[in-house]
């Protein structure tokens, strides 16, 4: 109980502290600074996938449990074929530097922060999957704190003294990320003592390359937009649309957590051949995902408010979409768990393929048309066309290897889904009719407090699962 309940706290500091100094960033920077900062993240997760492979994703996890008797061995050896491939790329980036600065539109200086940032974030990645399936939290809790503190701190440090603004917020990252992950890279090579290992390389690129299509169609699905408003439209309206998208991300940092706390309970359940006992838990814990969603949609002009001056009020219209498509992305992942633990990467790839590409076509004619608030909801209809494909192939799985076992009810899941969507687009409708929109608030508040009582049974339950 309690490792579930920091892991879920852990993953909301990671994250949380950033969205929460986000005011201070859109103070220090413009729109134009903010835009080019976050077509950088952009790049940095698309280009993740190529250089990394993802090693510290699905596979890690998934290998953690199939071979619980070498876990040591297997990080090491993971840990390894991840620093081959990132010093691999660096060599091919220095020998061909300006070709790959024009392509991406960023500076040498930039362009070798962004690799350096994929090595320390892997190297974070293994190391606290680990802690996850090993249930340890109070180190992860020490070093998440200590480097979500560090980022923005370090970071409005180099801003204030730098005259290329940009530049200085990367370059605060790889410091902290830098100092904070490297100990950790060498502490699990001593422990597992092994650098290369024929069978972990092969099972992990094995099971990893078929799914670089799959992680480039979810960076595609996160990233895309911003890079394409930025080209068609503006890197300042490219800024307005990314605020829009780091509010909304809250509650993908909602999914995450939840995600990373039930993720190994549910691996075991499949293991266990025990499909059925994941339903009820799933089915809370999307009400939930919901719930919370609407929450932030109800409140999105003072959210607006609170994190941007008045230069960044358009955002409000992009919030809602994109919010909901954080709910998608959430059961888009309780159905691919299943295709993982068995892997069937192809189901994988072809789910995510086709809902990232009907991501980019859309993007491209309706930004154009309509502009960038467009891509918000592009971004919310490619989810739910998303979520639909990993549903189908998730069945086509459990009806093989499951003997026809299905662990979810669509009906079920339609009478969370369909209301939830309803709700979401009838607040939008209320951010010109304050009064109207702040009775909606307060009767959903006085529910939950007259509610409280079963709100407080679900979470004590989603906090003490076990394997």
């Amino acid at each position: 109980m309690k490792a579930s309940f920091w892991f879920l706290i852990c993953a909301f500091l990671q994250k949380g502290i950033s969205m929460l100094t986000t005011p201070i960033f859109t103070r220090l920077l413009t729109t134009v600074e903010y835009g080019q900062f976050n077509v950088f993240t952009s790049w940095l997760g698309i280009i993740t996938i190529f250089v990394s492979l993802n090693l510290s994703y699905g596979v890690y996890t998934q290998g953690l449990i199939k071979f619980n008797e070498e876990r040591n061995a297997f990080t090491s050896s993971l840990q390894s074929l991840t620093t081959v491939l990132v010093v691999f790329w660096i060599v091919i980036y220095l020998v061909f530097h300006d070709i790959w600065n024009e392509i991406f539109s960023l500076s040498t200086v930039q362009m070798l922060a962004l690799l350096i940032m994929i090595w320390t974030s892997s190297i974070f990645g293994f190391w606290a999957g680990k802690q996850r399936v090993l249930y340890r939290y109070r180190t992860l809790v020490i070093v998440t704190l200590g480097v979500s503190i560090a980022k923005p701190v370090i970071g409005i440090i180099f801003i204030k003294i730098a005259d290329d603004k940009v530049t200085a917020r990367i370059l605060g990252l790889v410091l902290v990320e830098l100092v904070g992950y490297t100990a950790m890279y060498f502490a699990e090579m001593i422990k597992g003592k092994k650098f290369y290992s024929a069978k972990f390389w092969k099972h992990a690129l094995m099971f990893n390359l078929p799914l670089i299509p799959h992680y480039l169609s979810q960076t595609i699905l996160n990233s895309a937009d911003r890079i394409m408003i930025s080209s068609l439209v503006g890197a300042s309206e490219a800024g307005i649309y990314s605020l829009a998208y780091s509010i909304s991300s809250i509650m993908t940092l909602f999914n995450t957590a939840l995600s990373q706390t039930i993720s190994p309970w549910i691996y075991q359940k499949i293991k266990d051949k025990k499909e059925k006992d994941v339903a009820p838990v799933a089915y809370t814990t999307m009400l939930l995902i919901a719930e919370v969603n609407l929450l932030l949609i109800a409140l999105a002009p003072e959210a607006v408010a609170i994190f941007a001056p008045s230069s960044y009020y358009n955002a409000i219209w992009v919030i809602p979409p994109v919010a909901m498509s954080a709910y998608f992305m959430y059961c888009y992942d309780l159905f691919a768990k299943f295709a993982f633990y068995y892997e069937k990467t192809g189901f994988i790839m072809i789910a995510s393929v086709l809902g990232a590409v009907l991501n980019i076509i859309l993007n491209y004619f309706l930004i154009n048309f309509y502009g960038y608030k467009a891509a918000g909801y592009t971004t919310l209809f490619c989810y739910i066309v998303y979520c639909i494909g990993h549903y189908i192939f998730m069945n086509k799985v459990c009806d093989r290897f499951c003997k026809g076992i299905r662990p979810y009810e669509l009906k079920k899941i339609l009478l969370i889904t369909i209301p939830f969507l309803l709700i979401g687009f009838l607040l939008l409708l209320t951010y010109e009719h304050i009064i109207i929109r702040y009775i909606i608030i307060i009767t959903a508040l006085i529910s939950v407090i007259v509610k409280r009582e079963q709100l407080i049974a679900v979470l004590l339950r989603l906090v003490t699962l076990r394997k």
